[in-house]
């Protein structure tokens, strides 16, 4: 017997599923019979672990130990709550609250994890029923819970489930960092190692939250975003991308005074097969076509879209120059306008001083001039909210892949719930002026400079290129980027400005552009994010264009 056919022998044994259980024997007993595609399987299934990071857990579900399944999840549940006892102390009982979206197997998982979470003695607190991702980062503070954990793959592809967690206390319901993914990983791998997840403690008596939970996210949502007298008779359109998001929403809508949208109506329930969609994320080329349909019939003024989990946020504005006549705005004009608003709420409210605006490193350095011209303060950080909501003093934090934290004294993660709403009351104060989110961009450009961002992707099918490339430019960093000369580059490989490392090069160019290049997270791909700031918007659009062909031709050159 071959290492990966025993070792599926001796996970089939501890399996509760069924599913898994025979998907798993048929790739036993075909490989038994000699079958060569069989055995391929079982070495890719059993060559190591899904890794457990700064992100959790994510992958495509299925039987084995590099597969999100109710094994790997039980074991991560028992390596959980061994950390949380290990850091309460033998005289605490840690609250862990348990939250799951609709993909497929969220709420098995999700189930598994309570009941192992409370037979390991912690008090565990199920969510009710499949409901965002927000809603959850909320429960952990409003419960003072110890931790969180959230049953999501968020916009991953529809045969993909993840497992995020978040802790409470002095990390106020922030996704977890370093050096707690590390800590907690062990805890797993000792589990895995030592145990029989078939002969650990479950307790089928945790506990379900009371409806007054989700009552709180909905009034506190709604109060952070009351609708203007110019919300009154706003058309817009509303996808919640076959996810969780709508009833949420819908609530907080009725709450804060906003109008109802036309809704996409084959897009509202959650399905876990997401059927109108090759790939469930708003950012996606098409996966927004449903909607801008939707808005064209309703001669809508604009469309919002959360992704499946509804941490995120898309929003999309009648354009005449683009395709169907409608575009999505990117992640850095809609962040740039939302942390436009935060800022003079805060210095408005005499609120400034102290208080922060952040973004990811490759986000648009709009927010950082905005910032200034108000007196806040501004953090740059690594990508991901665990490093965002970590700001000191933050009040506003967003990060360029759709992702936005507006209202941190009540989620410290990215929310496209509250995020919607800042965005409708927005919306309908610049209507009650007689503007609209276009025009708000006009002004933004005016104010502050016309800041233009774009991505390069190169995807590999090695891993190892990436490696590569990144070891080429630390070695050898081009001298000019087209008619761009590169002035200097800065390396956050060992930390750089008060950022932890991370693997991340920022290339500084003249005429007040720059380029940062870091491997993607999540994809075999390397991403170079390009950021241009012009004298008038038709000026950083044409220096954008070139500067991408210039990156393009840098990065292929490598292959």
């Amino acid at each position: 017997m071959s290492t990966a056919a025993a070792r599926a022998a001796a996970w089939l044994a501890q399996d509760p599923d069924p599913q898994t259980r025979a998907e798993l024997q048929d790739l036993l007993d075909r490989a038994a019979a000699g079958d060569a595609d069989a055995a391929a399987e079982l070495e890719d299934r059993f060559d190591g672990r899904l890794a457990f990071g700064t992100a959790g857990l994510r992958g495509r579900l299925g039987a084995g130990s590099r597969r999100m399944n109710r094994v790997l999840v039980g074991q991560a549940a028992a390596g959980f709550a061994a950390y949380l006892r290990e850091k309460a102390g033998p005289d605490a009982t840690p609250t862990v609250v348990i939250g799951y979206d609709g993909r497929r197997n969220s709420q098995v998982f999700a189930t598994d994890s309570a009941e192992l979470l409370a037979g390991a003695g912690l008090r565990a607190i199920l969510l009710p029923r499949l409901l965002p991702t927000p809603v959850l980062a909320f429960a952990v503070r409003h419960l003072d819970a110890a931790a969180g954990v959230m049953v999501t793959a968020s916009h991953n592809p529809p045969d993909d489930n993840g497992y995020k967690v978040y802790l409470g206390g002095a990390d106020a319901g922030s996704q977890i960092v370093a050096p707690a993914d590390a800590e907690i990983a062990a805890h797993i791998q000792h589990v895995a190692d030592e145990a029989d997840l078939g002969a650990l403690p479950r307790d089928h008596g945790y506990e379900t939250a009371p409806e007054s939970v989700i009552d709180a996210y909905v009034a506190a949502t709604a109060a952070a975003g009351p609708a203007p007298a110019a919300a009154a008779g706003l058309r817009w359109a509303y996808t919640a991308m076959h996810g969780v998001g709508w009833e949420t929403t819908a609530r907080i809508l009725d709450a804060a005074g906003y109008p109802r949208p036309t809704l996409v109506a084959a897009q509202i329930e959650p399905d876990g097969a997401f059927p109108t969609v090759s790939f469930p994320n708003p950012e996606e080329p098409g996966a927004m076509d449903l909607a801008f349909q939707t808005a064209r019939d309703a001669d809508a003024e604009l469309v919002i879209a959360n992704d499946p989990d509804a941490d995120r946020l898309a929003v999309g504005i009648p354009d005449p120059t683009a395709d169907g006549g409608w575009r999505r705005l990117s992640g850095n004009e809609v962040g740039l306008l939302l942390g436009w608003q935060a800022a003079r709420r805060a210095a408005a409210a005499g609120s400034a001083a102290g208080a922060s605006l952040a973004c990811s490193l490759v986000s648009s350095p709009g927010l950082q001039a905005v910032a200034e011209h108000y007196g806040l303060d501004f953090h740059a950080t690594l990508t991901g909210f665990k490093w965002i909501s970590r700001a000191p003093g933050i009040v506003y934090g967003f990060e360029e892949a759709i992702g936005y934290l507006v209202n941190p004294d009540q989620v410290r993660d990215k929310d496209g719930i509250s995020a919607a709403v800042a965005v409708l009351k927005m919306a309908s104060d610049a209507r009650g002026e007689g503007r609209t989110l276009a025009d708000l961009l006009d002004e933004f450009a005016a104010t502050f400079g016309a800041y233009a961002s774009d991505q390069v992707a190169l995807r590999v099918e090695d891993v190892a290129i990436i490696a590569r490339i990144m070891a080429s430019l630390r070695a050898s960093a081009p001298t000019a980027l087209g008619e761009a000369q590169v002035l200097g580059v800065d390396d956050y490989r060992d930390g750089f400005e008060s950022i932890p490392p991370g693997d991340v090069l920022r290339l500084r160019l003249t005429g007040d552009a720059r380029v940062l290049v870091r491997p993607s997270g999540t994809e075999p791909k390397l991403k170079a994010y390009l950021d241009v700031r012009g004298d008038s918007v038709a000026d950083a659009a044409a220096r954008l264009t070139a500067l991408r062909a210039a990156v393009t031709s840098l990065l292929h050159s490598f292959t």
